[in-house]
C-alpha cells in the first residue's frame, strides 16, 4: 500500500498546473493519465493575460513567451464585407498581452517545468475507483502492465475532463445542455496576405440576420499556420455520440482538405488554399456546470467543473487558473497550518467565476449580433471587454479569506480586497542598481505584505509601528510571509538607515503609488495566488494577525505541523 499527500488525475494543462503549483509549494504527490503519451493536437490554443501573469509568478513564462505568438485582434467579414476590427490592446501596465499556443506546446512546458521538481506524469495509469474515508482517499489506479495499485491519498484532485471519474465519485452534477449545430475545427496553413497576427472571423447571414454559414481562422506558432472552427453543412451533420470534451466540444470525425478548401472558398475574404492538413474534429458545443467544486477530500478543477462554448478561449485558462487557486490552499492544509475555510474557499471563489464565464460564453453564442464580432461587451466599453476577455477582472470580494473593508471603515481607492493585484514597475532596491516589478517581488509561494511609508512613516513611531506589524504578521503566518516596506518617491532615500527590516523598495517612478492609491502607513497583504487578501489603514499589528488568522491557524493549533525551516527549504526547491 502506497501513500501521497495529492493524487492529481488527469495531465492536461490544469492538471500539470495542480502538480506543479503543489511542489512549489512543498507537497509530494503524483499526477497519472490514462492516455500513453499526450494528445499532439492544438486544440485549446488562446493563452490569456491572467494565465500569464500565473505563469511569471510560477516561474513559466519565460519560456512560454519564447513558444507562443501574440494575438493581436480580430478582422470580420460580414456577407464578404469588411466589417468591425477588434484590436486586441490592453493597456501599457498589463505586463502581458493576448498570445495563442497549441494546447500540446502548453503541456509540453508544463510537464518540463513538473519535472524540474522530479516528478514524472505516470503514463499509461487508470484511475478505476475512489472510496472516501474519514482521513484519507483510498484510490484503485490500474497500470500499463497490468498492475492494480491501491494508493492512499490525503486528497485527490480531478482535473480529468468532462468524463471525471473523481467528479462522479464525489457525487456532483454536472447540469447543462448542448446546441445543436455542429462545427468542424482543423489545424492548416493558408497562403493568404491577411495581416499576420490577427485572427479572422467570416459570417454570412440569412434574411433574419442570423448566422447561417461561419469561419473563425485564429494564428498559430508556425509560418502561417492556423486554427479554424467552421459551421459543419446540415447535409454533412451525423451522430456523433453526446460525449463531452474540452472546452464544451464534442469530438468527432474531422473533415479532410478538400472539405475544409470548400468552406473556404464560400467564406475567405480572399482566394487562399488550405495545406498542411496537422489534425481535424467535428465537436458539438456543450455547456454544463458542477454543483460542487469539493466534496471532503475530492475536488475537480477545469474540464471537471465546466464546460462552455470556445469564445474567447476562456475554458483552458479558467481551469489553469482553479488549479493556481486551489494548490497553495492544499499545500497550507496538508502542512497543518490553515483553517478549513481556506479549503472552503475554492468552491466559494471559483464557482461564480465559471458561473460568470459559462453564463457569458453561452449568451455570447446564442446572440445574433455578438456572433458578428465573436466577442460581446455585455455593456462595458472597449477596454472593459477586454480586461474582462483577458480574465484581469476576476475578483473573490465575498470569499471567507477576504478582509471586507479597511480597518478605519473608509473604501480605499485602487484595487480591493480580492481583486486582482496590478503590476507596476520602477521600484528600486538597496541591493539591486535596475528598476525591479512588483511582480518580481510576488513570485514566491507565500503571502506578501507591502507597507506604504510617505514622509510619516519612515522613521520615529510611524515607521516602528510598520516594523512591529512586518513581525507580527511573519509570526501570525508562521513564516510564510515576505513583507517590504514600500517608500514613497519624495522620501529622501537615506530617510530610513540601509539595512533594516523588512528590505526597502522605493517606488521611484510612482507606478506603485498610482497603480494601488495607497495611503501613508497602510498595508497591503497579497496572497500567493496574486490577489489582494486586505487592506490595513492604518497598519496595526492587531488587525494584520486577525486577518492572518482567516487562513492560518493559531501556532498552538498547528503544533503538528512540521518546523518553518523544514517548510521553507521545501518551499524554496
Amino acid at each position: 500500500m502506497t501513500a501521497v499527500d495529492v493524487l492529481v488525475v488527469g495531465a492536461g494543462p490544469v492538471g500539470l498546473t495542480a502538480a506543479a503549483e503543489l511542489r512549489r509549494h512543498g507537497v509530494e504527490c503524483r499526477i497519472v493519465d490514462r492516455l500513453a503519451v499526450p494528445e499532439p493536437y492544438a486544440k485549446a490554443i488562446g493563452v490569456l493575460p491572467r494565465t500569464l501573469e500565473a505563469w511569471d509568478a510560477m516561474g513559466l513564462a519565460r519560456r512560454a513567451l519564447d513558444n507562443a505568438v501574440p494575438h493581436l485582434g480580430q478582422l470580420v467579414f460580414i456577407d464578404g464585407k469588411p466589417g468591425p476590427r477588434v484590436e486586441l490592446t490592453l493597456p501599457p501596465e498589463i505586463p502581458y498581452p493576448f498570445a495563442t499556443l497549441p494546447q500540446y506546446a502548453t503541456e509540453r512546458l508544463l510537464t518540463e517545468h513538473l519535472a524540474r521538481f522530479g516528478t514524472e506524469v505516470e503514463r499509461p495509469t487508470e484511475l478505476r475507483s475512489v472510496e472516501i474515508r474519514p482521513d484519507e482517499v483510498e484510490a484503485v489506479l490500474a497500470h500499463a502492465d497490468g498492475r492494480i495499485e491501491r494508493l492512499h491519498a490525503r486528497y485527490v484532485v480531478g482535473c480529468d475532463g468532462a468524463h471525471s471519474t473523481v467528479r462522479k465519485a464525489a457525487g456532483l452534477t454536472f447540469e447543462g445542455n448542448a446546441f445543436p449545430e455542429q462545427y468542424m475545427i482543423s489545424d492548416v496553413e493558408l497562403d493568404w496576405d491577411l495581416p499576420a497576427g490577427y485572427s479572422m472571423r467570416a459570417v454570412n447571414l440569412d434574411a433574419n440576420g442570423a448566422v447561417d454559414d461561419m469561419l473563425v481562422c485564429i494564428p498559430m506558432p508556425g509560418v502561417r499556420r492556423y486554427c479554424l472552427s467552421m459551421l459543419r453543412p446540415c447535409a454533412q451533420a451525423g451522430g456523433e455520440d453526446d460525449s463531452s470534451a474540452p472546452d464544451g466540444m464534442r469530438d468527432g470525425r474531422g473533415p479532410d482538405l478538400g472539405e475544409i478548401q470548400a468552406v473556404l472558398d464560400r467564406l475567405s475574404p480572399e482566394p487562399t488554399t488550405a495545406s498542411t492538413l496537422r489534425w481535424s474534429s467535428t465537436f458539438r458545443i456543450s455547456h454544463r456546470l458542477v454543483d460542487r467544486y469539493r466534496n471532503g477530500r475530492l475536488f475537480v478543477a477545469g474540464d471537471a467543473a465546466h464546460i462552455h462554448p470556445p469564445i474567447g478561449g476562456q475554458g483552458l485558462n479558467t481551469g489553469v487558473q482553479d488549479a493556481y487557486n486551489l494548490a497553495w490552499k492544499l499545500a497550507l492544509t496538508i502542512r497543518g497550518m490553515a483553517t478549513d475555510d481556506v479549503l472552503e474557499s475554492y468552491h466559494a471563489e471559483r464557482h461564480p467565476v465559471a458561473q460568470e464565464v459559462v453564463d457569458r460564453t453561452v449568451r455570447h453564442a446564442r446572440t445574433s449580433s455578438h456572433a458578428r464580432t465573436g466577442l460581446g461587451n455585455n455593456g462595458d466599453d472597449a477596454e472593459m471587454m477586454l480586461r474582462r476577455q483577458a480574465q484581469l477582472l476576476v475578483s473573490y470580494p465575498d470569499s471567507p479569506l477576504i478582509q471586507p473593508q479597511a480597518a478605519d471603515g473608509i473604501p480605499a481607492a485602487g484595487p480591493a480586497p480580492g481583486d486582482r493585484a496590478p503590476d507596476c514597475r520602477g521600484l528600486l532596491s538597496d541591493l539591486a542598481t535596475y528598476r525591479r516589478r512588483l511582480f518580481d517581488l510576488l513570485r514566491t509561494p507565500r503571502h506578501v505584505l507591502l507597507l506604504f511609508a510617505g514622509p510619516e512613516h519612515v522613521s520615529g513611531d510611524g515607521a516602528a509601528r510598520l516594523e512591529a506589524c512586518a513581525a507580527e504578521a511573519h509570526r501570525a503566518a508562521h513564516g510564510l510571509l515576505d513583507a517590504y516596506l514600500v517608500t514613497a518617491a519624495e522620501v529622501p532615500e537615506d530617510a530610513r538607515p540601509v539595512g533594516l527590516r523588512p528590505p526597502r523598495v522605493r517606488d521611484a517612478a510612482g507606478e506603485f503609488r498610482a497603480a494601488y492609491a495607497p495611503r501613508d502607513g497602510e498595508a497591503l497583504l497579497i496572497r500567493p495566488d496574486g490577489y489582494l487578501s486586505g487592506r490595513f489603514h492604518p497598519a496595526v499589528p492587531e488587525h494584520l494577525t486577525t486577518h492572518l488568522r482567516r487562513t492560518f491557524l493559531t501556532s498552538a493549533a498547528a503544533g503538528e505541523a512540521p518546523p518553518v525551516a523544514v517548510l521553507q527549504a521545501a518551499l524554496s526547491r
